[in-house]
C-alpha cells in the first residue's frame, strides 16, 4: 500500500495559530561509526514547493539529489552539524539536538516555529515549536530538511572518502558495513570515527 504523501497541514496549523515563519528540521546520521551528524532547517515557500517531495529515506539517490536543488532554490535552507568529537562528547542523542538547534538558529531569516522530525524538541531552542513523529513522511517541511541534510551529509562523507581510502564511505555513508566494519579492524580507526560507538571502541 502506498504511503500517503507529506502535507502542509502542520505548517497551516503553526500560521494559524499567527506563526508566520514556520521551519520544518530534521537530522541525519545517528547511526553511522564515522563522520557528523547532519541537520537542515527548511521553511518552504508555499507558493514554490518542489513537486514529489517525501522521506529522503524513500527516494532514490539521484532523485534526492535533483530535489535538494529545487529545494535550495526554492526555499530558505539552513544546515549544520555536530562533529564525531562532539557525538563522543554528549552523546549521538544530544549531539542530533544540538546539530538541530544550530540548523535553526543559522536560518538567514530566523523562523519563529520549528516542526523537529522526532519527539522531542532541542532544548535551548530560542522559538517555539512542535515535535512530530514520522515527521519526515508527514510534514512537507521536514520531508524537504530530510533531504537537504541526507544529500550535504553523503557529499562530505564522499569528500573524506578521498581523504581516508578503503572504508567505503563513498558507498556506506560511514554506516556500519561489512566492508567498513573490516576496514576498521585491518586499518584502524580515523579521526572521524565516533570512538564512543561500540564496534569502534572495540577495535580500539
Amino acid at each position: 500500500m502506498k504511503r500517503p504523501a507529506p502535507t502542509l497541514e502542520f505548517e497551516q496549523a503553526a500560521h494559524q495559530r499567527g506563526f508566520t515563519r514556520v521551519c520544518g528540521v530534521d537530522e541525519v546520521g545517528r547511526g553511522p561509526l564515522a563522520g557528523p551528524v547532519t541537520a537542515a532547517a527548511v521553511v518552504l515557500d508555499p507558493d514554490n514547493i518542489p513537486p514529489g517531495l517525501a522521506d529522503s529515506k524513500t527516494l532514490t539517490a539521484q532523485r534526492r539529489v535533483a530535489l535538494a536543488e529545487d529545494i535550495h532554490a526554492n526555499a530558505q535552507v539552513s544546515i549544520a552539524h555536530a562533529t564525531a568529537a562532539e557525538i563522543d562528547e554528549i552523546n549521538i542523542l544530544q549531539a542530533s539536538l544540538l546539530a538541530m538547534r544550530r540548523a535553526i538558529s543559522s536560518l538567514e531569516a530566523p523562523a519563529d516555529f520549528a516542526l523537529v522530525d522526532g519527539n522531542r524538541l532541542p532544548v535551548g531552542m530560542n522559538i517555539q515549536g512542535l515535535p512530530v513523529v514520522k515527521g519526515d513522511a508527514r510534514v512537507l517541511s521536514i520531508a524537504a530538511a530530510s533531504i537537504v541534510a541526507k544529500v550535504c551529509r553523503d557529499e562530505i562523507m564522499e569528500s573524506l572518502a578521498q581523504q581516508f581510502p578503503g572504508y567505503g564511505w563513498e558507498r556506506n555513508a560511514g554506516y556500519p558495513t561489512q566492508e567498513h566494519r573490516d576496514a576498521l579492524k585491518n586499518l584502524g580507526a580515523t579521526p572521524h570515527h565516533r570512538r564512543s560507538f561500540k564496534p569502534v571502541h572495540n577495535i580500539l
